[in-house]
């Protein structure tokens, strides 16, 4: 027997990867619903701000899933160097677009880009994630010895890489511009670490 939390994730997961696939205009809740397997009213039960509070729910809960990757990837060991540990993170990157052929691997950028301008709820919470991101690989470069501010902007530059070089691998249906944001933001790391 399914629970109202279980209706209630399932609209979010298939939000989510709706958002991801084909973004966020042109996904309508009678298509959310369906792909979730739920009742039509049953979107506006749980989020009664329609679209737009189920948008923000996605976002936010992909955000934390995403923060919890970055996390993992740039985990702090002993013997670690920064700017390694940010190359390769890239090239994981690169296979996972490979993998996903080329469609996006995250809603965030995806309805950054489409609401920004437009929906200011939305584009908090864009906002909210992507400085929860910077602030968790800032984390990682201090533990590696940049300091602040470098570490913060160091972070910035790199996310900002990451999310450009999707963009356009996904574009060229190429893993080229990210291996090539790879070594910029390995270079990135160095120059910060150098100057620490």
């Amino acid at each position: 027997m399914r629970t109202t939390g279980d209706t209630r994730a399932r609209i979010v997961t298939a939000a989510t990867e709706l958002f991801r696939l084909q973004g966020y205009a042109a996904s309508g809740m009678k298509q959310i619903v369906a792909a979730a397997d739920a009742p039509y009213g049953s979107a506006y039960h749980f989020f009664p701000g329609g679209k737009a509070q189920l948008g923000e729910e996605v976002v936010r809960t992909s955000g934390a899933a995403y923060r919890e990757l970055i996390v993992g990837l740039f985990s702090p060991t002993q013997d670690a160097d920064p700017a390694a540990v940010t190359r390769d993170a890239f090239t994981a990157a690169a296979q996972t677009l490979h993998e996903l052929d080329f469609t996006d691997p995250c809603p965030i950028a995806t309805i950054a880009l489409e609401v920004a301008g437009t929906h200011e709820g939305l584009r908090l919470a864009t906002a909210e994630v992507f400085a929860g991101w910077t602030d968790a690989l800032a984390a990682f470069y201090r533990a590696g010895g940049i300091a602040e501010p470098a570490a913060h902007e160091t972070a910035s530059s790199v996310i900002a890489l990451l999310e450009g070089a999707f963009m356009l691998g996904r574009a060229a249906r190429s893993t080229d511009p990210v291996l090539a944001a790879s070594r910029a933001a390995a270079a990135i790391v160095r120059a910060a670490q150098s100057e620490a």
